[in-house]
């Protein structure tokens, strides 16, 4: 039987996951581990180069185990981890620090981003972060890393760290590919369709956990568009706002563009919106539900994440050896 090819992906629990999330990478990731040997961990180690609230930060963690539980992953079949339960991320992250050249850090557009918006926070991890990022993948020596527009920076700079180690000591790391996931639905805040959903922009985004009656609300305030023309139509320059809705109403109904234009023929904007949360609500109530469950047994969702960390140390553990020997470390013995 041939072997499962790795992949690898992670979120930061930097804020509630939300409608966005799952339907971009969330609710494709089941149907990779069936194709792929996968290994989904939770960033947080990621989320300090912003100041946490330490209560805030455990509790999105435990949460966000059980979402991803919930979504789908079932711990069984993956290996699900929280990354800081894992030490070789960091280690491997110091050693690949002093492979990363200044010049390249500084040409990352995400550092660019967020140093503008934390000026008081310019910390050195906001910074090398990138070399942290390249250790997340390089210790499980995945054959893929699933990617989409505003990562592909990461892949280039984990694939050129890789390289240039390999290059000094031999074929160290798997030079990982890119991997473009099915198209997950670009979803835009709700109140400003120029942007993306975010939990920043908190009444603009729904998320997993939101109430029913939240979730209505949003939608029904959702921003469409100033057109006299009023009608539910897909046209992404023209009508920013409705075209988001309608992307989200096709992705959690699977009905197609032209059948929701079709079924909302003469009906306006007053009859559209409530449609589209009453559906989102659908979608998302059983993943709440489920979510909640999980959360109260909390012997489980500690089982599952040790469990986790274990299979994900002993992999990590091997490359990072591997490294050190290559650097000249002396073995602990």
């Amino acid at each position: 039987m041939e072997e499962k090819k790795v992949m690898l992906s992670g979120i930061q629990p930097s804020g509630d996951l939300h409608l966005g999330n799952y339907l971009g990478p969330l609710r494709h990731w089941p149907e990779m581990i069936e194709e792929f040997d996968c290994y989904f961990f939770l960033a947080d180690l990621h989320t300090i180069t912003v100041r946490q609230d330490p209560a805030q930060l455990r509790r999105r963690v435990l949460t966000q185990v059980a979402q991803y539980i919930a979504c789908g992953l079932d711990p069984e079949k993956c290996t699900l981890f929280i990354q800081s339960h894992v030490p070789a991320h960091a280690q491997l992250g110091w050693v690949l620090d002093c492979y990363t050249m200044f010049g390249e850090l500084s040409r990352m557009t995400q550092f660019k981003d967020k140093a503008a918006k934390q000026k008081e926070n310019i910390n050195a991890g906001l910074f090398t972060y990138p070399a942290l990022m390249a250790a997340d993948i390089l210790l499980y020596q995945p054959d893929f890393v699933p990617v989409g527009e505003d990562q592909k920076q990461h892949v280039e700079i984990c694939r050129d760290i890789a390289e240039r180690f390999n290059g000094i000591y031999g074929e160290v790391f798997k030079i990982p590919a890119p991997h473009i996931p099915k198209v997950g639905a670009r979803i835009m805040s709700l109140n400003d369709p120029s942007s993306k959903m975010s939990k920043s922009n908190l009444e603009g985004c729904v998320t997993l956990m939101d109430k029913p009656e939240d979730i209505l609300r949003k939608f029904k305030r959702a921003v469409t568009d100033s057109d006299t023309e009023r009608c539910v139509r897909f046209a992404p320059q023209e009508k920013p706002g409705v075209s988001n809705l309608i992307q989200i109403y096709a992705a959690v109904t699977g009905k197609s563009f032209e059948e929701i234009e079709e079924a909302f023929a003469g009906k306006g904007y007053g009859a559209f919106k409530p449609a589209v949360g009453e559906a989102v609500v659908e979608t998302l109530r059983p993943i709440r539900e489920e979510t909640e469950r999980l959360l109260a047994d909390k012997a489980y969702l500690e089982g599952v994440y040790k469990a986790g960390a274990e299979r994900a140390s002993r992999v990590a553990e091997k490359t990072l050896r591997k490294v050190y020997k290559k650097v000249g470390f002396v073995p602990r013995g």
